[in-house]
């Protein structure tokens, strides 16, 4: 289940704004996440219309997981650098190349679906 935050920023990006912690405050006392303050030109979403993010909250909040765990895969820049420079120097930027083979390697077994 997606969390209110999640579908809280999804609405307020489909009405092209940005989240700002100055316009809108979440809060809990106990008996569930709500929405406490808030004040965005446009209208605070009815308890309907952020359950109808629930779909993009689920696969939002998937997406970011797997970027965090993708990030803890992936060689430093500095090592990426270095891939890419033996990469040119061999003539293989290219999909035989050990900078894009480890990229896919890293992407694959993260895969975003």
């Amino acid at each position: 289940m997606a969390s209110l935050y999640t579908k809280t920023k999804l609405y307020i990006e489909a009405n092209s704004e940005a989240w700002d912690n100055e316009k809108v405050l979440l809060q809990n006392d106990g008996s569930g996440d709500y929405i406490k303050t808030w004040t965005y030109s446009f209208s605070k979403p009815t308890d309907s219309q952020i359950a109808s993010y629930e779909t993009a909250g689920n696969t939002a909040e998937s997406n970011t997981a797997i970027d965090a765990k993708r990030q803890t895969e992936y060689l430093s820049w500095r090592e990426q650098l270095d891939k890419l420079y033996h990469d040119i120097n061999d003539g293989k930027l290219d999909k035989t190349g050990s900078w894009y083979t480890h990229i896919k390697s890293v992407k694959d077994a993260n895969s975003k679906g």
